[in-house]
């Protein structure tokens, strides 16, 4: 296991986030934030999915009483030309945004932010992955849609799971696009004191 200098908190109900953690060997708790970015007014994705990381950041530092306990919290978006996809509200929605995606490419951002209850916020970054779909039909979509894959994921969809029978091509990181880019973690993780080494 690697070494650690303190509590690592992971402010994310995401099993996805938790998985990607856990196969790193990092030791880590859950707390969701519990925060809701829903609120957050700011045109410019790369702004806002950096401060929607950057504010279920702050809401779990000020839930943590520890003073040397370190959270990371991460938020993931999808785009297509100047759209911004998050969670879908229903089935419709789902169809809606995979639709936009079906036959080209599109991006997958995940803002990482790094504090500690002592210090406040430490570091963010944003990770960029573009992602290229095969054409599909709607009924086809429809199909997946049904299996309730989609339904808790931003641009509905789950790479790691059945959807990967749509993508044709990646160019950047895999652990990104499932929620948490892996690489740029660890290197956060041990930037910052978060982790004394790695592996």
């Amino acid at each position: 296991m690697t070494a650690s200098s303190g509590p690592l908190v992971l402010a994310s109900a995401s099993p996805r986030r938790r998985e990607i953690l856990s196969s790193l060997g990092v030791e880590f708790e859950v707390h969701p934030s519990g925060a809701d970015e829903g609120g957050l007014r700011i045109e410019d994705h790369l702004q806002f999915v950096r401060a929607a990381a950057l504010l279920k950041l702050e809401t779990a530092l000020e839930a943590e009483a520890r003073e040397a306990a370190f959270v990371l919290s991460a938020d993931t978006i999808v785009t297509v030309d100047d759209q911004l996809l998050g969670k879908p509200m229903d089935d419709a929605d789902a169809i809606r945004m995979l639709s936009l995606l079906a036959g080209r490419d599109h991006l997958v951002r995940t803002a990482i932010a790094l504090g500690r209850a002592a210090d406040g916020v430490l570091a963010s970054r944003v990770v960029e992955t573009r992602v290229w779909f095969k054409p599909a039909s709607r009924e086809a979509l429809a199909r997946y849609v049904a299996t309730g894959e989609s339904l808790d994921k931003a641009g509905a969809y789950g790479i790691q799971g059945l959807a990967s029978g749509f993508v044709t091509r990646l160019e950047g990181s895999y652990t990104n696009v499932v929620g948490l880019p892996a690489s740029e973690v660890i290197d956060l993780l041990v930037d910052r004191g978060a982790l004394e080494r790695w592996p």
